[in-house]
């Protein structure tokens, strides 16, 4: 097999999880090498994410490292197989390495925990809603561009959807419910939808008022597939996004949600009939926003 050109996210950490319990176990990578019955070119390729290693001498590594966590070690070996590709590979041509990263991720996690100071999460947007992003000057793009990442972001949607789904927790700050991204009929629609969304006993939604905490001023999510060491928080920034893979910054994110949690009002509950709800619950704040829409 030959070496990968443009290793994908996924096959990045693997080679990254391999160095860090190298390098935690004080072997060099000739030694590793060595032990494992691989050349040390090899083993720094395996490192960069251009091929892999089959399970055996994960098994191998993982026990010469002192790793004995078996879900860790399947996980790892999950993670060391991926083939890179996806729904998402179609759009290789068009769309640039970050959307596709971001699309294997959340393929590959059972759970998601995010933060939205400005916009309505991705994963909870219409289409119109999109749409109206672009028109803004939000996202720079050509038409086909355009057309593709509104494609490709409708399509991440349907984690949500999956068998089993993704689960979902999101804080979104007021001010993204605010923000007037093209009409009326684009907005209620993209409230409607958070509270159709909510309905899904796999999504929690809340809402951080202005008159709240102050709040993290940068939005991010945290990645968890099924073995929470091999968590990701990326890190939203205007030119490109930050993954995070060390366990200390997972800790850190993982400790600003639950703290904007905290801070935001309670969860949307759809189920509950309106007049039930509090204006100052996340539904009666999603409501008192609608009413004069509709």
């Amino acid at each position: 097999m030959g070496l990968r050109t443009k290793p994908t996210y996924r096959q990045r950490r693997f080679g990254a999880e391999v160095r860090r319990l190298r390098e935690q176990a004080g072997l060099s990578s000739t030694d590793a090498a060595a032990l494992l019955g691989l050349k040390q070119p090899h083993l720094s390729n395996v490192e960069a994410g251009k091929t892999s290693l089959t399970p055996d001498r994960v098994r191998l590594l993982t026990a010469a490292c002192g790793a004995s966590s078996t879900p860790f070690i399947e996980a790892l070996n999950e993670l060391g197989q991926q083939p890179g590709k996806g729904w998402w590979s179609d759009y290789r041509k068009i769309l640039g390495e970050p959307h596709l990263d971001l699309a294997e991720l959340e393929a590959g996690a059972v759970a998601l925990s995010s933060y939205e100071p400005t916009f309505i999460p991705g994963l909870l947007q219409t289409e119109n809603y999109v749409r109206a992003m672009y028109r803004g000057g939000y996202a720079e793009a050509s038409p086909e561009e355009r057309e593709a990442a509104i494609a490709f972001r409708m399509q991440r949607q349907s984690i949500l959807l999956g068998e089993p789904p993704t689960r979902l927790q999101t804080v979104i700050h007021e001010a993204a419910l605010h923000a007037s991204l093209g009409d009326r009929d684009i907005m209620r629609g993209q409230l409607l939808r958070l509270i159709e969304a909510s309905r899904l006993p796999h999504v929690t939604i809340q809402i951080l008022p202005f008159e709240g905490a102050v709040a993290f001023g940068t939005g991010f999510m945290v990645i968890e597939p099924s073995e929470p060491k091999l968590s990701t928080a990326l890190v939203s920034h205007i030119e490109r996004d930050l993954y995070l893979e060390d366990e200390d910054s997972i800790a850190k994110y993982q400790g600003w949600f639950a703290s904007l949690q905290g801070a935001a009002l309670p969860p949307v509950d759809a189920a509950v009939s309106p007049e039930s709800h509090a204006v100052k619950d996340s539904l009666g704040l999603i409501q008192r926003l609608l009413y004069p829409l509709l």
